[in-house]
């Protein structure tokens, strides 16, 4: 493992990046990430989708070339690609929540579906781009609730809209490496890498999006207000923010070596060890005992369908790229609720954005340890 600022062997270093849906929760803290590499980064997204939020809270307009955009304008995407020339391309720009899309199942299907084409069009015609990963979701499996960790190769489906878009856009990634980006052509008829990646439910500070676990505990928290829950017992795998990004990044290093970095051109779980996969009451319960006050109930209306059990397998991630998680569930939840207690008292701007590198240098010191053992 290199130090902090000379990761990846500097491959990121001056390279122009392109990330869409940089406005949202990962998306900045990725944008962030890449800002710290020293890599120039062009941002792609609609507005910050809440109010407070990470990208502002950061400051992150000043210091990136932000551009805001939808991914269904094709014409608008393709005309920034013209423009920047990016030689990476990071697509998280999504509707990604569960419940939002049986509000609005066509808004899910175009975002995550015609947006993904959209983004594949526009790399299949920018000469620049080299390498491209599309961030899915974990819920893009045929979901048959076993206590088995769902491995690449498994089956594709999805119940409900939202994670039958992301069973969708996984097809469509597989038939552009078939047909446009095939590895056998590498070097040939293109030169793009193309690959998916499938976290598990992320968490960590700055994010505020309705119907997520942790940021509905956290504002009932602040506002000294009783927290609801639904599907107690559903169980999940909770990982920090950054472990993923840092299986992104370590992908994204690894597919940019010519020739060598074909066969990364596939399919990749990001997720938790076992003891981080616990019950959504679970969960609960260590944020409030974190945060030092607090009560919850459940909820027992009638809820839309949601999965009860979702875990997976990360061997291959472990295996061919050599990473593995960091930080247990206790680190994840403290570093959560510490970073918004940061912000809850008032941290300035400027201050909160060192506060969040900080978060991932320290975390590069945990991997240097993890990773020397």
């Amino acid at each position: 493992m290199d130090n902090y600022k000379n990761q990846f062997n500097n491959i990121y270093k001056n390279k122009k990046v392109l990330i869409t849906g940089h406005t949202g929760f990962k998306g900045s803290w990725l944008s962030l990430w890449f800002l710290e590499l020293g890599a120039d980064v062009i941002g792609y997204s609609l507005e910050p989708p809440t109010e407070p939020n990470l990208f502002d809270s950061m400051k992150l307009k000043n210091k990136i070339t932000h551009i805001i955009g939808d991914v269904r304008d094709e014409k608008n995407l393709f005309s920034v690609f013209k423009k920047y020339k990016p030689e990476f391309v990071f697509h998280l720009a999504a509707q990604p929540l569960v419940r939002l899309s049986y509000k609005d199942p066509k808004l899910t299907y175009e975002t995550n579906i015609m947006g993904t084409v959209n983004v594949l069009e526009t790399v299949r015609k920018t000469n620049s781009v080299k390498v491209c990963i599309v961030i899915t979701s974990d819920k893009c499996y045929e979901n048959k609730e076993w206590v088995y960790g769902y491995r690449e190769n498994d089956a594709i489906g999805g119940y409900d809209p939202y994670s039958s878009s992301k069973g969708c856009a996984e097809l469509i990634i597989t038939a552009y490496r078939n047909s446009f980006f095939n590895p056998k052509d590498y070097g040939k008829t293109h030169n793009v890498i193309l690959s998916s990646v499938r976290a598990g439910n992320v968490v960590g500070g700055g994010d505020w999006r309705e119907d997520r676990i942790v940021p509905d505990c956290i504002k009932m928290l602040y506002q000294k207000k009783e927290i609801f829950i639904r599907n107690p017992n559903a169980i999940r795998p909770w990982q920090y923010i950054l472990e993923p990004l840092w299986g992104y990044l370590l992908l994204g290093s690894k597919m940019y070596k010519y020739k060598d970095g074909v066969k990364y051109n596939s399919a990749w779980n990001f997720g938790p060890n076992d003891e981080n996969i616990i019950t959504v009451n679970e969960l609960v319960k260590l944020i409030i005992k974190n945060w030092g006050s607090g009560t919850y109930k459940v909820d027992n209306s009638n809820n839309p369908h949601e999965a009860n059990l979702l875990k997976l397998d990360i061997s291959k991630a472990r295996t061919l790229l050599g990473w593995k998680p960091v930080y247990n569930i206790y680190e994840t939840i403290e570093r959560t609720i510490n970073w918004y207690r940061n912000f809850y008292n008032g941290i300035k701007k400027e201050k909160l954005y060192k506060i969040t590198a900080n978060e991932i240098c320290d975390y590069v010191k945990h991997l240097n340890k993890n990773y020397n053992k």
